[in-house]
């Protein structure tokens, strides 16, 4: 089954809802994430609350947190799930606090805007579809699932992002789409975009 994933307007930096921009949640204690190419920064995109995921029977299994590097675009591979420009972090559930910011450009940490995205079953008359949950990946070139770095399973799917409905504060997938995967057994995350 597939959730989709609407725009529910401006809500806070730190809600603890599936969202895009803000700050991420993470344990006590979490440092804000580097890229591997560039070693600044990863700016923050969304956190998605696993237990949005169609089928989910846990109250809430975790959260990802997804990053991209935004301090060289295109020089640091941001669109592979495995050269270290882009993050996904997957995260228990409970006791998340707002990961504190690095002295940086605050341009380069977070979007402009945050944006709820609820799931919802059905897109509606008007309004703006953020992504998809769950389900098969709708790959715009070809099929890409990562492998566990642990296990070497290929990872399941886990959501479908597009750059949002801002042109002046979106996601930079190169005007395409962002996947996320997850391998919960081994508590790895996978995040890589096509265009």
């Amino acid at each position: 089954m597939t959730m989709l994933l609407l725009d529910g307007g401006p809500v806070a930096p730190d809600a603890p809802v599936t969202r895009t921009g803000g700050v991420p949640l993470a344990p006590a204690g979490t440092a804000w994430p580097a890229c591997a190419a560039c070693a600044g920064p990863l700016q923050f995109l969304a956190q998605i609350l696993l237990g949005d995921l169609p089928g989910t029977t846990a109250p809430s299994p975790g959260v990802l947190a997804l990053f991209m590097c935004a301090n060289r675009p295109g020089q640091c591979a941001q669109w592979s799930p495995t050269a270290g420009g882009n993050l996904a972090l997957l995260l228990p559930a409970g006791d998340l606090e707002p990961v504190p910011a690095p002295d940086a450009d605050q341009d380069l940490l977070g979007l402009g805007a945050v944006r709820a995205a609820l799931p919802a079953t059905t897109a509606p008359a008007t309004g703006t579809v953020l992504g998809r949950l769950g389900g098969t990946p709708r790959w715009l070139q070809y099929d890409e699932t990562p492998h566990c770095p642990t296990c070497a399973r290929p990872m399941d799917f886990t959501a479908e992002l597009t750059e949002g409905p801002d042109p002046v504060t979106a996601m930079n997938f190169g005007s395409g789409r962002a996947y996320a995967h997850t391998c919960t057994p081994c508590g790895r995350a996978a995040l890589l975009w096509q265009c």
